[in-house]
């Protein structure tokens, strides 16, 4: 089966991701449902001649492959869409897993990402976390947020993406788009020369260790408003998380900047509905008064409590947004314990 067969078949099924793993016929994953799209099953020297397909389209040397390292990376098809391909290896042979990426910028609305997740979009200066587990969608929530900047006001966007998987078209704003390792050689050399580009809003596309999540902090001080991600599961682990990569002697200091820049952290997961599509479920925390004394003095166990007393200011913590979607009959009583952050808590409420 050719690439382009097996991408047009799984966009008319309305598949998320595609599966290219030897033992198997292709494979794609729609609703959270995999899908054995039929046809022979496929073997190592079929596979390899698609993977050469992949790497065509997006004009790629092997060479990340050839070392034996994964590879990611993205690549568009015409009138297809825009994919994001992982290559690596299992059983000594190729194999592939293609996430489906629509032209286009989607509409928050039909995705379910709430007013108060992309009203953080509206600040002019400080530091938007978006947290959650790989393929939460992250990325989503946070094009629709930069979509948002780029359509309300005049600002240059500079985003760094591994890979690219969202194309802004200029609006009101100048966007410019680096994927890293192609257009620049990492997250923290992009960062620090976005600083000389004038930049206005900074998308860095994940804080991954010490050098990035400290020029993030010194980056977000110099008055723009800059947007991450982190595998984080609540707003308490996420100003954890970054604090704790600092030595001890600096974590004081870390948490006094952290209260000052932080406007909000989203966290995210997908959950199945009783319908059986997947709805997004979040956790936003904004930056009020309460909130900067929590992180100042490092009392994080009490934000959850910060967060249910601000809902007015359109705050609303994990298990809340769970509950209600549970009292609304959207998802089981089983989903909805076993995806909580407090699970005795939750279970007594039910």
């Amino acid at each position: 089966m050719m690439l382009q067969d097996i991408l047009k078949q799984a966009i008319l099924k309305g598949a998320s991701d595609i599966f290219l793993i030897a033992g198997l016929p292709v494979t794609c994953k729609v609703k959270g449902a995999q899908d054995r799209m039929g046809g022979d099953i496929m073997k190592p020297a079929s596979i390899e001649p698609v993977i050469d397909e992949i790497y065509t389209a997006a004009r790629r040397e092997k060479t990340i492959l050839d070392k034996g390292l994964d590879d990611d990376f993205s690549f568009s098809v015409p009138e297809l869409g825009r994919f994001r391909v992982n290559v690596f290896r299992q059983r000594g042979s190729l194999s592939a897993v293609i996430r489906v990426i629509k032209f286009g910028i989607p509409d928050y609305r039909e995705l379910g990402i709430p007013e108060s997740v992309l009203s953080l979009a509206d600040n002019m200066t400080g530091l938007v976390l978006v947290a959650g587990a790989a393929g939460s969608g992250k990325s989503t929530t946070l094009a629709c947020m930069i979509d948002r900047i780029n359509h309300q006001r005049e600002s240059h966007i500079i985003t760094m993406e591994d890979p690219i998987e969202y194309l802004h078209s200029h609006n009101k704003s100048i966007v410019s788009q680096r994927e890293v390792f192609i257009d620049t050689p990492g997250y923290l050399e992009s960062l620090r020369s976005a600083l000389r580009e004038s930049p206005d809003v900074i998308l860095l596309g994940e804080m991954r260790d010490f050098e990035t999540i400290s020029a993030a902090i010194t980056a977000a001080e110099t008055g723009v408003l800059l947007f991450s991600t982190l595998h984080t599961s609540s707003a308490a682990n996420t100003i954890n998380r970054i604090v704790d990569v600092f030595p001890a002697t600096q974590q004081v200091q870390v948490r006094g900047q952290l209260a000052q820049l932080i406007r909000g952290v989203v966290c995210q997961q997908l959950v199945p509905t009783t319908s059986g599509t997947i709805t997004p479920v979040f956790e936003v925390m904004k930056s009020n008064p309460a909130i900067q004394n929590m992180i100042r003095e490092n009392k994080l166990h009490q934000l959850e409590a910060a967060m249910q007393a601000a809902r007015a200011e359109g705050m609303m913590t994990m298990d809340n947004s769970l509950f209600e979607l549970y009292q609304q009959g959207t998802i089981t009583k089983e989903t909805l314990l076993n995806t909580c952050n407090n699970y005795e808590f939750v279970s007594k409420r039910v």
